[in-house]
């Protein structure tokens, strides 16, 4: 189930982020977690399977409204591979298409995630090395939004 992240959710998601530290984010990425959900919270959704919260994935809309973005998605190590990543970033696109004036939707992913969003349209643009931290390097991603 896909839901509108709730604040009670913040501690279930930071330790599930924790779980995929230092493999696919940096430890100094919590802090930017934790003010991404503070002020982000209305465009936060949280994953649960089973009534257990597996993960989550945000969404934004630049002030101009002409580009969207997929953010901080992330998921229990158990849980990937089922398909809830796939099911998230729609459900995202969904949310975007709503928005008229969305053309492009962007992603800044690694080097460990980006194959992930090939698989949906999005095309690499740029590559930053050890952006995130070291070892895990920024992969720019942009894709034109059909409506």
């Amino acid at each position: 189930m896909i839901r509108p992240y709730k604040s009670e959710d913040k501690e279930f998601l930071l330790d599930i982020f924790t779980l995929n530290t230092p493999k696919y984010f940096s430890a100094d990425e919590i802090d930017d977690l934790v003010s991404y959900l503070d002020e982000n919270w209305k465009t936060y959704l949280t994953v649960e399977s089973e009534n257990q919260i597996i993960g989550g994935a945000g969404y934004q809309i630049t002030d101009d409204g002409a580009i969207g973005r997929i953010t901080w998605i992330f998921f229990h190590p158990d849980c990937v591979g089922l398909g809830m990543g796939r099911n998230v970033v729609e459900y995202c696109f969904s949310l975007l298409r709503k928005v008229t004036s969305i053309r492009k939707v962007v992603v800044a992913t690694s080097q460990l995630a980006y194959r992930f969003f090939e698989k949906f349209g999005f095309q690499l643009t740029r590559t930053e090395k050890d952006y995130w931290g070291e070892e895990l390097d920024l992969y720019f991603m942009e894709m034109n939004l059909n409506k």
